[in-house]
């Protein structure tokens, strides 16, 4: 019998495996399954090699339901942790459901024909699970994730009400490539080349991908250009913390690899729609994932540091203040303790944490959740005992831009 099933052997269910190895005291049971066992087995032997705790490995196709559910029945997981595609999400919520066991992701719903990510597919499943006595928690990973907890921390302890809000994410690392993405390539170039949307005064405004840009000095790193982007913690945000009147997402990019993705995007690369090639329909940027380096494998040779975090300005006691929240992850210090580079690392931690939290009783509920709407501080605790230290600062005012 298995305490949690993860579902996904990327970099980031790598990380998560190993660190609830590292607390076997809170999961006394791991399984892990992916499309391709293989990739189980290789986490399996690392994480046995690193702390002696043996993880059960089987293959799944997460698309099908049916077999899905019978892999829930046959491990009896207390809670299905998917690390998986975004695509999968609903698949496996609704083998979840069927199985009657807890569900938890990193990462929203998005169709596989459509380079939109937003909520109200996920959200839909409230009754659902809810009926079934069951809790689904929504983006216990870094952003979403650490940065959404941060600002219910910042509102529970440092303001009384959060009027602005800028998420920064900054990767500082370098991997020694012309031209790689430090997650699975097709989610991150449909995610960095869809429309900016940021939230203001009640509504979505809308601008072209990657046309603005401004210059942010993070510590430990040094001063980065960063984009505004849409990115899927806004819309949850902006609902459950209704008082804020606009919040902004930026992610950092270096000259070159703006200059190889316009490249890419310019001859059709990046498209999503399949074409037919030598009597065959391929999709262009599924086939570019295909030759563009594997993300597992860059830690090896990935060197630098992370910076993300949380800038938020508000009232308390009437005076208006406003704190910078950030944790810093250096990539090296990622890949000596779990095998794999900082981006992997800061997700796949919160993803234990949350599933640590959801084993434990602490956060508990029945229904959809997402992550700002629970506790932060046992959360915030366990980012400091297992890896992701943070901080905060008050600043002397709000950003200037």
């Amino acid at each position: 019998m298995a305490q949690v099933l993860v579902i996904g052997a990327g970099g980031v269910g790598s990380v998560a495996v190993h660190k609830m190895a590292m607390n076997a005291d809170i999961f006394t049971g791991i399984a892990l399954a992916s499309r391709t066992k293989s990739k189980c087995d290789a986490i399996a032997a690392s994480v046995k090699e690193r702390t002696g705790v043996d993880v059960a490995t089987y293959q799944i196709d997460a698309d099908d339901v049916a077999a899905t559910t019978a892999l829930i029945n046959d491990v009896k997981p207390v809670l299905v942790v998917n690390l998986a595609l975004p695509y999968q999400d609903l698949s496996i919520m609704d083998a979840c459901l069927a199985a009657g066991v807890h569900y938890m992701d990193t990462a929203n719903y998005e169709p596989r024909d459509e380079a939109k990510f937003e909520y109200k597919w996920q959200w839909a499943y409230q009754e659902r699970f809810k009926e079934k006595g069951l809790m689904a928690l929504l983006g216990s990973g870094f952003d979403p994730g650490v940065t959404s907890v941060f600002a219910t921390w910042l509102k529970k302890h440092k303001l009384d009400t959060i009027r602005t809000l800028d998420i920064l994410d900054c990767n500082g690392g370098d991997h020694g490539q012309a031209f790689a993405t430090n997650f699975n390539p097709e989610i991150n170039i449909r995610e960095v080349t869809a429309p900016a949307r940021h939230w203001l005064n009640g509504e979505w405004v809308e601008t072209p991908a990657l046309t603005i840009r401004q210059q942010f000095d993070f510590e430990g790193v040094g001063p980065k250009n960063m984009y505004l982007m849409y990115h899927e913690e806004i819309e949850s945000l902006k609902t459950h913390l209704p008082e804020i009147e606009r919040i902004r997402f930026w992610m950092t990019f270096g000259d070159a690899y703006i200059t190889h993705l316009t490249v890419l995007q310019n001859v059709g690369m990046t498209r999503i729609d399949p074409v037919v090639y030598e009597g065959k329909e391929i999709v262009p940027l599924q086939f570019l994932k295909a030759v563009l380096p594997e993300p597992a494998s860059l830690g090896a040779t990935t060197k630098g540091k992370t910076n993300i975090g949380d800038i938020a300005t508000g009232l308390k006691d009437g005076v208006e203040k406003t704190f910078y929240i950030y944790n810093i992850c250096d990539h090296e210090d990622a890949f000596a303790e779990t095998g794999n580079q900082a981006i992997s690392y800061t997700t796949g931690v919160p993803a234990m944490i949350g599933a640590a939290l959801v084993v434990q009783g602490l956060w508990k509920g029945e229904g959809v959740f997402n992550i700002e709407q629970l506790d932060p501080d046992p959360f915030m605790d366990m980012l400091n005992q297992h890896g992701l230290p943070w901080q905060v600062k008050e600043l002397s005012g709000p950003l200037q831009f």
